[in-house]
């Protein structure tokens, strides 16, 4: 009779467990799934966090991937599909938003690969500068799925052709988790770190 006591509370306490990791993430009110599916492939959420500029909050990003990754390195060479999701805090322009990233890539990507990224960051640019602005409450997407390339969603909805150089997603990448990353404390929450930056 005990060792079934036992084993029943095992069990309700495995799937308590269970629970509490398939929990989504919060991040300035901004839910981040745990896992999603993208072309048939389960997805985890890698790390998701804040984008300051100054003390303002601008936007929070998540980074998903097949597998758990804690470097720039691992992130990079992680096979499979992945997803870099935005929400966004405030309003902001959007020709500004496409000449930051434009900026982010070339100050952080290997000369090479941002070379090979140019048609990806041109379409990139122009899908932003067509909204003119992207309001506080708005989010884009970009997924990287091996064979087809990065699709941009706006909104949830697919802007535009896929950008079939695979060169371009870790090159956006890099913006957030480069030498030279948009915010230290962002990268580190991407990472799987904190998600809040240290004041």
């Amino acid at each position: 009779m005990r060792a079934i006591i036992v084993a029943a509370l095992v069990a309700v306490m495995g799937l308590a467990a269970g629970s509490i990791q398939a929990q989504a993430v919060e991040v300035a009110n901004v839910k981040y799934e745990p896992s999603f599916d993208l072309a048939g492939q389960k997805l985890v959420l890698n790390g998701a966090g804040i984008r300051y500029k100054f003390v303002i909050k601008v936007y929070t990003a998540g980074l998903y991937l097949a597998h758990k990754a804690g470097t720039t390195q691992e992130v990079l060479a992680a096979p499979g599909a992945k997803r870099l999701h935005i929400q966004m805090l405030r309003d902001i322009d959007g020709n500004e938003l496409g000449k930051l990233f434009t900026k982010g890539m070339e100050a952080n990507a290997p000369r090479e690969e941002f070379v090979k990224s140019i048609n990806g960051v041109l379409k990139l640019s122009e899908i932003f500068a067509s909204r003119k602005q992207l309001n506080s409450g708005e989010n884009f997407s970009v997924d990287y799925v091996p064979g087809i390339g990065s699709l941009v969603l706006l909104n949830g909805k697919t802007i535009g052709e896929p950008i079939k150089e695979p060169e371009f997603f870790s090159a956006l990448l890099r913006i957030w988790l480069g030498d030279k990353p948009a915010d230290d404390g962002l990268k580190e929450a991407l990472l799987g770190g904190k998600r809040e930056r240290r004041r």
